[in-house]
């Protein structure tokens, strides 16, 4: 599995991309693994905002349904809508063409709580 080093993860299996006070979110290669093949996202609309830990959206699949959980208080100020019209996107590219939402967070030092590619990868081993 590949979990690329210059992004943050969660124990919820989202993935965060920082540039600034700009977060882009998206669900991990093990996520969409363990889901399947995506059929369905449903994603905010361009200015809500929201708390650490929030859902901010769902991901259905041919197995589940799962909420995405937002790590960071925030605003949403794009939405990856081909993501929408094409679902497999995530399955295809989580980390590129898959991703979901941009936000901008209300306070950038609090992404310093999310796990780098190495303490993500560890967390996965502890797991199974």
């Amino acid at each position: 599995m590949s979990y690329p080093e210059e992004l943050f993860y969660t124990q919820e299996h989202e993935w965060l991309g920082l540039n600034g006070d700009i977060a882009t979110l998206g669900i991990t290669h093990y996520a969409q693994e363990q889901l399947g093949d995506i059929v369905f996202v449903e994603l905010p609309a361009v200015g809500a905002k929201f708390q650490a830990g929030d859902s901010l959206g769902v991901v259905e699949s041919t197995k589940s349904v799962s909420d995405i959980f937002i790590p960071i208080a925030g605003t949403v100020i794009e939405v990856n809508d081909p993501v929408v019209e094409e679902p497999s996107l995530v399955n295809e590219d989580a980390y590129g063409e898959g991703w979901l939402v941009k936000i901008k967070m209300d306070n950038p030092k609090s992404a310093s709580k999310l796990m780098t590619s190495e303490q993500y990868q560890a967390f996965l081993e502890e797991r199974s």
